[in-house]
């Protein structure tokens, strides 16, 4: 199916690995013009080096910090001045903080609230003007089903998730008289960088296919293995699409029919 993405212009920020180097490869696939960030210029440009050669004149790769409001300006500033506008707007950049209540400081909070908030408020605010006058204006919001399945472990990352999917909510409330649709794509476990760290890090007794499927069984997962970087691309994708110009205010779970609730 044609996503009807031929020419539009995407923004995806954390573009350098897993699922944000993923949708940057398969927007450009599917005829996008593709801005990508991340705060480490080197390792981006080196990840989408393949890409860079295939997609020249469609591929722009900035360093961007999103905790600076600065920062992402200059980024969205330099794709309107490429690619002459904005259509889609893909908040990915991220990372989980993984500690208890116990261990948790003060500074663990405001590192963890900035950040998820940040990565939302600064592109938003950034990207509006062009994102008005475009057609077929979308953002997606790249969050976890931590927003809704939290985990003590990871107490400040499901907090600020949570406060991240509400303000998701109230932004395709406020943006839909604008013609701009605001929409998440919620993870479980994805198979990215984080996990095969952890497994490398782990006495490595087993196989990464047994060590997989025991995380997935432990964090309740239906399907029983890690999703991949391309599954969750696809959701992103989909709802960039003009083809769900009437899907706004919505989450789409990509987690494995996880639920450790039940």
């Amino acid at each position: 199916m044609d996503l009807l993405l031929q020419d539009r212009v995407v923004v995806v920020t954390g573009g350098s690995s897993g699922i944000g180097l993923a949708l940057v490869r398969l927007l450009l696939e599917e005829g996008a013009k593709v801005a990508t960030c991340a705060r480490n210029l080197d390792r981006l440009i080196e990840a989408t080096s393949e890409l860079s050669s295939k997609y020249a004149d469609r591929l722009l790769c900035m360093s961007c910090d999103v905790r600076s409001a600065e920062a992402v300006n200059q980024f969205i500033a330099a794709t309107v001045s490429t690619f002459g506008g904005v259509d889609g707007l893909v908040n990915n950049a991220g990372q989980s903080r993984m500690k208890p209540f116990a261990q948790t400081e003060w500074d663990d909070w405001t590192d963890e609230l900035e950040l998820k908030f940040a990565s939302v408020i600064h592109p938003v605010k950034a990207a509006l003007p062009a994102l008005r006058v475009s057609p077929v204006a979308s953002i997606v919001n790249v969050n976890a089903i931590l927003a809704r399945q939290p985990e003590t472990r990871l107490i400040t990352t499901s907090a600020a998730r949570a406060g991240v999917l509400n303000l998701s909510k109230s932004l395709s409330i406020d943006l839909a008289h604008e013609g701009v649709r605001v929409n998440s794509v919620c993870l479980g476990l994805i198979d990215t960088g984080q996990w095969r760290r952890r497994y490398d890090e782990s006495d490595q007794s087993v196989t990464w296919e047994q060590w997989t499927a025991d995380l997935a069984a432990d964090r309740g997962v239906s399907l029983g293995r890690l999703g991949e970087a391309e599954e969750v691309a696809f959701a992103i994708a989909m709802l960039l699409s003009p083809r769900a110009s009437y899907i706004t205010g919505t989450s789409i779970d990509v987690g494995g029919g996880v639920n450790r609730n039940a």
